[in-house]
C-alpha cells in the first residue's frame, strides 16, 4: 500500500514501493537481545547514524525494555533515558526519521516538541489514555500494535480463538477510533505484535496470514526480529544466534509486500531486501526472454 507519511516536522516518508527498514535503538540497560550495548549517549548516536548510513529509514529509539516478564521503567527514568540521544540525533542529521518508542503519552510529548516525527505505541494507544490526545494534537504517524496483556504478563498463558481476526478486530477498532477522532488515515502503520501475547503457533498464524491484513487499508510494520519465536523454531538458539531466522522472516515478508520491517541488524536486512528487489525487477518487470 502506498502512502505518505507527514511528519509534524515537514518531513516526509513514502512507503509501499518496497519493504522499508525501521531500525531499533533500544536506550535500556536490560532489553532481551541488546540491553546496555547503546545505554550511553555517545553510543546510542553514533549506532543511530550508522543505521542510516546502513539503510534505515526510520530509527526507533526506546527507553524501556518490553521483553516478556519486564517491569515498567519510571517515567522520570525513561525521560532522561531517550530525550537526549533524540535531541542529539536530531542536531547531527535533521533529515533522520525518528520514532519514539513509548505507551506514555509525556515521553510521546517531550520527544515530538524535540524533534522526533513519528510515534510508536505497543499498547496501540491503551495503556495511557492521554496518548491519543498528544498523537491528535501533534498530527503525527502512529504505530498501533497488538499487545495481549502487558510485557509483564502476557506471557502468561496467552490464548485466542481465532488470532488473527482477533487482532484484525483490535487494530481495524483502534485505527477507527483515531480517524474518527480527527487524525489522517494515511499517519497509521498498524503493526500485529509478534510476541505480544502469543503463543508461537499464534506467531506462525499470524505470519502466515499476514496478506489477510490488507482487509484493513493502512501500512503493516512487522517486528519479529531476533524474537522468542525464531529460537523456538531453531531448537532453543539464543538471541544472539537468531540472525538467520530474522533474514528468512524478512524475505518473506518482502514477497508478502510488507511496507516496514522493525530490525536490530539493519545492515544485514537491508542487504536481503535489496538483493529481493533485484531479482524482482529481473524476473518481473522485464519481458520474458527464452533462454538459450
Amino acid at each position: 500500500m502506498k502512502v505518505t507519511l507527514h511528519s509534524p516536522h515537514g518531513r516526509t516518508l513514502p512507503l509501499g514501493e518496497t519493504t522499508r527498514v525501521m531500525g531499533i535503538l533500544n536506550v535500556t540497560p536490560d532489553s532481551f537481545y541488546d540491553g546496555g550495548r547503546f545505554h550511553h549517549l555517545e553510543r546510542a548516536v553514533e549506532r543511530a547514524l550508522q543505521m542510516v548510513q546502513e539503510g534505515a529509514a526510520i530509527v526507533d529509539v526506546g527507553g524501556e525494555s518490553t521483553r516478556p516478564g519486564s517491569d515498567p521503567v519510571p517515567l522520570e527514568e525513561e525521560l532522561r533515558r531517550v530525550i537526549p540521544v533524540i535531541e542529539e540525533l536530531r542536531k547531527e542529521n535533521p533529515e533522520i526519521w525518528i520514532s519514539v518508542d513509548t505507551y506514555k503519552h509525556e515521553v510521546a510529548e517531550q520527544a515530538l516538541r524535540k524533534g522526533a516525527d513519528m510515534v510508536n505505541d505497543i499498547s496501540g494507544l491503551t495503556f495511557d489514555p492521554e496518548m491519543q490526545d498528544v498523537v491528535l494534537r501533534f498530527q503525527c504517524p502512529v504505530v498501533i500494535m497488538h499487545i495481549l496483556g502487558t510485557p509483564k504478563t502476557m506471557q502468561e498463558n496467552p490464548s485466542y480463538t481465532d488470532v488473527v481476526e482477533e487482532v484484525m478486530r483490535f487494530l481495524d477498532a483502534r485505527r477507527n477510533v483515531l480517524i474518527q477522532k480527527g487524525l489522517p488515515a494515511n499517519q497509521i502503520v498498524i503493526d500485529p505484535g509478534i510476541g505480544f501475547g502469543k503463543r508461537l503457533e499464534d506467531n506462525l498464524e499470524l505470519l502466515k496470514n499476514i496478506q489477510r491484513f490488507r482487509a484493513i487499508p493502512a501500512p503493516l510494520l512487522v517486528g519479529h526480529s531476533r524474537k522468542s519465536m525464531i529460537g523456538l523454531i531453531l531448537d532453543g538458539l539464543p538471541p544472539q544466534e537468531r540472525l538467520e531466522g530474522t533474514l528468512a522472516l524478512t524475505a518473506y515478508l518482502f514477497m508478502k509486500g510488507v511496507e516496514l520491517v522493525r530490525v536490530h541488524d539493519v545492515k544485514e536486512n537491508v542487504r536481503v531486501i535489496k538483493t529481493l528487489e533485484a531479482l524482482r525487477l529481473k524476473l518481473y518487470d522485464q519481458p520474458h526472454r527464452a533462454t538459450p
